[in-house]
């Protein structure tokens, strides 16, 4: 019985010191942007003097009002592109037999692992030739490419565990491949569509390096890159209370998007693991 109880008090001990790892970053963060002046170089757990000056700051200087959204449009639209993308795809994957399925599928998966400097700078040829350089486009497309293999993975995954009894009877009542995607097999795939499109949301909120190499002007940045170029009063001044703020700003709506959706993205990265 002892023995069980210090099982527990460890386990219980190594779940509280994983979250202080984990939520402390973004802990600072907080109390860092709610100080100013010289307080900010004062190690404490608690602000001395509550302002909410370096929000102001942010919010008010120069277009990150502007990049936030730029950043809501680019992500919104990856995640309808590679969503659109990837339910066609994994069904064919799924469904679908023909010859060189399984490489195919490996294939996908191995693009993910290349580094995207190692595509930097074919994309940006790609992105020249299209007219899409300093546009949203360009960043949607290399978002979207980056995107496609894990949705097509996760996706695939789920939709081969579904019941092939279920297609079929749409097939006998004369139900096109396009309608048994739409309005057979979607209404079953929310937990994976929330997963994939949540993470893809999150990727393409993120990403910086596509990001600074394919945007030019500050009317056509990106969150991350905006707050990169965030600049003090000087060139020898980093304003860290804005950069903070900043951060807070743009990381609080993921974390409640994660929160209400949560159950959904377990069920989603699980579909598949348990066989019956």
């Amino acid at each position: 019985m002892q023995q069980v109880w210090w099982k527990t008090a460890l386990f219980y001990a190594g779940v509280v010191l994983i979250v202080v790892i984990a939520v402390y970053p973004f802990y600072y963060a907080v109390i860092t942007s709610l100080e100013s002046g010289t307080a900010l170089f004062t190690p404490n757990f608690l602000p001395e003097m509550i302002t909410f000056q370096n929000y102001v700051n942010v919010l008010t200087q120069g277009a990150f009002v502007r990049s936030i959204g730029n950043s809501i449009l680019i992500a919104g639209v990856t995640v309808c592109f590679a969503l659109l993308l990837a339910v066609t795809a994994s069904y064919a994957l799924s469904r679908v037999r023909f010859r060189g399925r399984g490489l195919l599928l490996m294939t996908i998966l191995g693009v993910s692992m290349f580094p995207q400097i190692a595509v930097l700078s074919g994309l940006y040829e790609l992105v020249n030739l299209l007219g899409l350089y300093n546009t949203p486009w360009a960043l949607v497309l290399s978002y979207t490419i980056f995107t496609l293999p894990f949705t097509v993975w996760v996706l695939t995954t789920f939709m081969r565990d579904l019941p092939i009894e279920i297609e079929e009877a749409a097939i006998v009542d004369g139900a096109s491949p396009w309608v048994i995607i739409t309005q057979v097999f979607l209404p079953l795939l929310w937990p994976a569509l929330v997963t994939t499109g949540l993470l893809a949301f999150i990727g393409a909120w993120n990403e910086f390096l596509f990001a600074l190499t394919f945007t030019i002007s500050e009317t056509q940045r990106t969150v991350p890159v905006a707050i990169a170029l965030l600049s003090g009063a000087s060139q020898q001044e980093i304003p860290w209370g804005s950069i903070m703020a900043a951060s807070v700003i743009v990381t609080v709506p993921l974390i409640v998007l994660v929160l209400i959706f949560q159950r959904k993205i377990v069920a989603g990265l699980t579909a598949g693991g348990v066989k019956g």
